[in-house]
């Protein structure tokens, strides 16, 4: 029984001790603390607020984020439409159409692609006239016609020598500068103008690196390029073009470039391959079909690639052959289209057939060589004798002749 009161006693002593120790420890503890501690401010200090006030004064929920609208169903009441004093009309594309080729039909409602309301000309499904053709007459025509060449001439102002245009073509190059628009399989668009005068901002000349469709027929891409941008081209060789902007051009007074939305959808065309070839019956149009499958192709065409001696190629094939057939692996089919529909108009032959991707052409009863001088050399010079003196005859100390540089190469050979 002792034994038993003296634990308890022990057991007592023990348990007061280490009170008073831990009460020592807190109380001085308590003094550091508030002596060098820091007392946070009551914007930091942790509030926990009873469950009631917390749920009766909770924060709002987050409103739902409207619905995307694009810019062309917004409501554009109060705005005026926009103006564009450029004396040419608006296509999607102005050299894989033609305006004197018209279509049978159109695949959609005539919806503008500028948007609806923003701008001040009317979408006939195919362009956006300069002109109202309800009200315009062919005196109008004419009078825009004589407006882009003035504002052109305006622009361009004297000629470049020979040196100025060197210099220019040195600093598009590959080694001198990135800048570079890209011409694809829908050739000079709209939209490619705002890109060409973005570049003019920063630089007097811009390089065009022409690929694929377009680059069958050259010469329609540069008239079309200077026609559109009132620009001049100074250097060609093969696909890569140097758009110059002019000595009068300011990039602060540009014009105006409305820009499409969206791609209109293509109008509906007559059909390139008939039943029946002209002066042929049913039977011998279905034999020359299988002749023309099999006759050797005359080149394969790359994807994307630089086909402006295609039409040279077929022109001189047809010296010595009746048909010709060209094959298309690889590239779509809307592509090699567009090309038999280009070799039609510039050879000019007829269209056979486009099955198992190729195209074969035929040249007539009646065929005649092209004698135009249509077509542009691989390399053109744009140097001009009787504008700079360092292709002019000199005559130096010893009275001895030295002739000039008359050709420039770039040394890039794309």
């Amino acid at each position: 029984m002792l034994r038993l009161v003296s634990r308890q006693k022990k057991q007592i002593f023990s348990l007061s001790a280490t009170r008073h120790l831990f009460s020592t420890t807190t109380a001085a503890s308590s003094n550091l603390y508030s002596k060098y501690s820091f007392v946070p401010p009551q914007s930091l200090k942790p509030q926990n607020p009873s469950p009631i006030q917390s749920h009766s004064h909770s924060p709002p929920k987050k409103q739902p984020k409207p619905r995307y609208r694009p810019p062309s169903s917004l409501d554009r009441t109060g705005e005026k439409p926009l103006q564009s004093k450029l004396p040419f009309d608006f296509r999607f594309s102005y050299t894989e159409s033609s305006p004197e080729v018209r279509p049978i039909g159109l695949r959609e409602p005539k919806y503008s692609p500028f948007g609806p309301g923003k701008l001040d000309r009317v979408w006939t499904g195919v362009c956006a006239p300069v002109v109202d053709p309800k009200v315009g007459s062919p005196e109008d025509e004419k009078t825009v016609e004589e407006k882009r060449r003035v504002a052109r001439e305006r622009i361009q102002g004297e000629p470049l020598t020979n040196a100025e245009r060197k210099a220019l073509v040195e600093r598009c190059q590959r080694h001198k500068t990135k800048r570079q628009v890209n011409l694809g399989r829908d050739g000079l668009t709209h939209n490619m103008l705002n890109d060409i005068h973005n570049n003019w901002k920063h630089a007097e000349a811009v390089r065009i690196k022409c690929m694929g469709v377009p680059t069958v027929d050259m010469k329609n891409v540069c008239t079309q390029l200077e026609d559109k941008t009132f620009g001049k081209i100074i250097h060609r060789h093969g696909g890569l073009l140097v758009l110059y902007r002019g000595r009068n051009y300011h990039p602060k007074k540009r014009p105006v470039i409305p820009l499409m939305l969206w791609k209109p959808h293509e109008p509906v065309y007559p059909r390139l391959i008939k039943t029946t070839i002209d002066g042929l019956s049913i039977e011998e149009t279905k034999e020359m079909r299988k002749r023309g499958l099999a006759v050797p192709a005359l080149t394969k065409l790359a994807k994307n690639g630089y086909y402006g001696s295609l039409v040279p190629m077929v022109r001189d094939a047809f010296l010595t052959e009746e048909l010709v057939r060209i094959d298309c692996k690889g590239l779509q089919k809307s592509d090699y289209k567009k090309i038999g529909c280009k070799l039609r108009d510039l050879v000019p032959c007829t269209l056979v057939s486009f099955d198992k991707e190729q195209i074969v052409v035929w040249r007539g009863k009646t065929y005649k060589p092209s004698e135009d001088g249509f077509f542009l050399t691989e390399r053109e010079s744009f140097d001009h004798s009787s504008n700079d003196s360092d292709n002019h005859e000199v005559e130096n100390a010893s009275g001895e002749g030295i002739m000039g540089d008359s050709d420039y190469d770039s040394g890039d050979s794309d």
